[in-house]
């Protein structure tokens, strides 16, 4: 049974992934929308408008929220945050539920802020095995970013993580969007950052296979010195 403030932490955990996710995705839809107004068809000027923005956002929200939550906003670096430990099971669920809501809520705030349809299908096509390969690519960096980060330089985590995605943007076909609660709430908007419905389980895959084999290949090359010495 938890004890009132265990409540109050976990609660305090859930409403920061929230809103931290929320303003990560509003911080992807709205500087796509934003960097395809400006570019003038540039779609390279876009691009890098989208991925420093999004890299920009990611600092300021990993050090505002991290105190509180972790700042995991990710439903993969959750799992992977508390895996082996059973007693985080309901943290795992509720913070991956506050993470697929907060994403497609920070959707929908950027299109209300860009005056966008609420919800518009994304008709954006990222199909193909090299979308998919590029998501395991993505996914395994910014996992392997986030367990050798948080185990050795905790302080550098919050500027290695937007460093690698900034790169990771250009580095792999698909972008890396590198999070299934990002892709899902992606598919809500057909805006430069969407991705069309139909291709966002094999995102997941991908996501899944280089989230699991990250783990398990930095979990063997920076082990966990507290749990070893536990």
């Amino acid at each position: 049974m938890l004890r009132v403030s265990d409540a109050v932490d976990r609660v305090r955990g859930v409403t920061a992934e929230f809103i931290g996710t929320a303003f990560l995705l509003a911080a992807v839809v709205g500087s796509g929308i934003m960097g395809e107004q400006l570019a003038g068809g540039n779609v390279a000027i876009a691009l890098l408008a989208n991925a420093v923005a999004t890299g920009a956002a990611l600092v300021a929200l990993i050090v505002t929220f991290g105190p509180v939550s972790g700042a995991h906003f990710n439903p993969l670096v959750t799992l992977i945050a508390f895996s082996g430990e059973r007693r985080h099971g309901g943290t795992i669920a509720v913070f991956a539920g506050a993470q697929f809501t907060g994403a497609v809520a920070g959707v929908l705030l950027a299109h209300v802020m860009f005056d966008a349809p609420l919800i518009a299908w994304s008709t954006h096509v990222r199909s193909g095995l090299p979308q998919v390969v590029s998501e395991a690519v993505a996914t395994f960096g910014l996992v392997g970013v986030i367990v050798s980060g948080s185990r050795r330089t905790p302080a550098a985590v919050p500027f290695a993580v937007a460093a690698y995605i900034v790169a990771a943007y250009w580095f792999t076909a698909s972008t890396s969007f590198a999070n299934p609660a990002v892709t899902v709430a992606r598919a809500f908007t057909d805006t430069f950052a969407g991705i069309r419905p139909a291709d966002v389980p094999w995102f997941l895959v991908g996501q899944a296979v280089g989230a699991g084999t990250a783990a398990a290949v930095f979990g063997w090359l920076v082990p966990d010195a507290g749990r070893r010495r536990g």
